[in-house]
């Protein structure tokens, strides 16, 4: 049988709760010592008063009971009530006090030796105990006013904090997202006049740190951008140059690494557009299973086409997408799937989503744990390692998400779930050109 342990809910774990928690357990360690030390100094002191009383009597009736005279009514030898402690206490020739119920009421015994007996007297000691009592529930009465004041004074001012923490968190969070214009922009920051506590100095180097970050990755996209461009022109003239040469071996490898210059160069300034976000997206209603068999086509690998439900009419699935953009990803996928892993590869269509799977090795941990990485490739297969991040970039911009995963099997499976366009209830065709118009 399965044990499940018991965790506690997400909420305790958060700073608020911990300070309420800290604060209120402060508070009733404070409130139960300065109770304890209230409590002892008012009842010693209301003790010592009535004992010093009872005793004052005591000796008043001591003169009595040696000239002879009259008892009081609350004094005698040996009277009902008396507790036995100070019985013996007295009878053993000594004097002494303590606190006992006579008649359902609180009273101070005081006894001394009388011939052998206890001569003993009694005072109300009613008023003290009330006094007494009274005093404690004062004291925890304001003990909980105090807790409660505290507690809200410190949960208004956690609150406060926690509130800042929680606004840098989502601004640390758009940053990793890829948002490089946000900031947190706290007040006490950017003030120097103004005193700095440690939130302000976590938000003033959180904001350091994304301007520090924005500008590197600009200026790194600026050179990317500027190499490639620098380079078009060069290839270009290599690349006629090339064409030129007298058949044969060599010019064949000269053509060959001329072409795989320029797919890198063309990359890289793909890549460029897609750090800049200067991307614009053609939207428009294309059927999904031509487009992928025409994609393969043009592709010129051995690559199996299966279409799920292509009785059903899987055939007419429309997407809304970017013609263009989506044949680059797709293109990308299949390029990758026969460069670094083994046949057959599999392009699959089911409704909106496309798989393309291969069984090789499958993806390397790295790329399943951080995504693609550029120029870089496992065990020094070929390829620049721009494929992959292109095929995100580009899915991210046309609105599809783009998984990549390895099958329990083997093989490296690249899973593309696409925008499905849901025709709306009209009489009006859509254009030639697969573009939806207004009525």
């Amino acid at each position: 049988m399965r044990r499940h342990s018991l965790r506690a809910p997400a909420w305790t774990g958060t700073l608020t709760w911990k300070a309420a928690v800290f604060i209120t357990v402060m508070c009733c360690a404070l409130a139960a010592l300065l109770g304890v030390l209230v409590h002892t100094a008012v009842t010693r002191r209301t003790v010592s008063e009535a004992r010093a009383k009872a005793l004052s009597r005591l000796d008043g009736v001591t003169r009595a009971y040696e000239e002879g005279e009259a008892l009081p009514a609350d004094s005698g030898i040996d009277p009902p009530g008396l507790p036995a402690s100070l019985r013996d206490l007295a009878v053993h020739g000594r004097r002494g006090t303590v606190v006992a119920d006579s008649h359902g009421r609180p009273a101070m015994w005081a006894a001394g030796p009388a011939d052998g007996h206890a001569l003993a007297t009694e005072i109300d000691y009613s008023m003290s105990a009330h006094t007494i009592n009274g005093l404690d529930r004062a004291i925890i009465g304001s003990s909980a006013l105090a807790i409660a004041a505290t507690l809200l004074v410190g949960a208004f001012a956690v609150t406060r904090v926690t509130r800042r923490l929680h606004q840098t968190a989502r601004v640390a969070r758009r940053i990793g997202a890829g948002d490089l214009d946000a900031r947190v922009d706290d007040p006490r920051a950017s003030d120097p006049s103004r005193p700095q506590d440690e939130v302000a100095i976590v938000a003033g180097a959180l904001d350091t740190m994304a301007s520090t970050l924005q500008c590197k990755l600009l200026a790194e996209q600026r050179f990317t951008a500027d190499v490639a461009h620098e380079l078009r022109t060069p290839l270009t003239g290599l690349s006629a140059a090339a064409e030129l040469l007298p058949p044969g071996r060599p010019a064949e490898l000269v053509q060959d690494r001329v072409r795989t210059m320029r797919a890198l160069t063309e990359d890289l300034l793909e890549i460029s557009r897609l750090d800049a976000r200067t991307e614009e997206v053609d939207l428009a209603v294309h059927a999904l299973v031509p487009l992928a068999e025409r994609t393969v086509s043009a592709s010129g690998t051995e690559t199996v086409i299966r279409v799920v439900g292509a009785c059903a009419g899987a055939r007419t699935v429309q997407v809304e997408t970017d013609k263009r953009r989506l044949e680059r990803v797709l293109g990308n996928l299949i390029a990758n799937a026969h460069r670094h892993g083994r046949p057959p590869v599999v392009l699959t269509v089911d409704g909106p989503v496309v798989t393309v799977r291969d069984h090789g090795p499958g993806f390397p941990d790295y790329l399943l744990t951080g995504g693609p990485q550029r120029f870089r490739t496992e065990g020094g297969g070929k390829g620049h390692g721009l494929g992959l991040t292109i095929a995100v970039g580009q899915s991210a911009v046309i609105g599809a998400e783009l998984v990549l995963s390895n099958a329990p099997d083997g093989g490296a499976v690249a899973r593309l779930t696409l925008p499905e366009y849901v025709p709306l209830d009209t009489d009006e065709p859509a254009g030639g050109d697969g573009r939806t118009g207004p009525t």
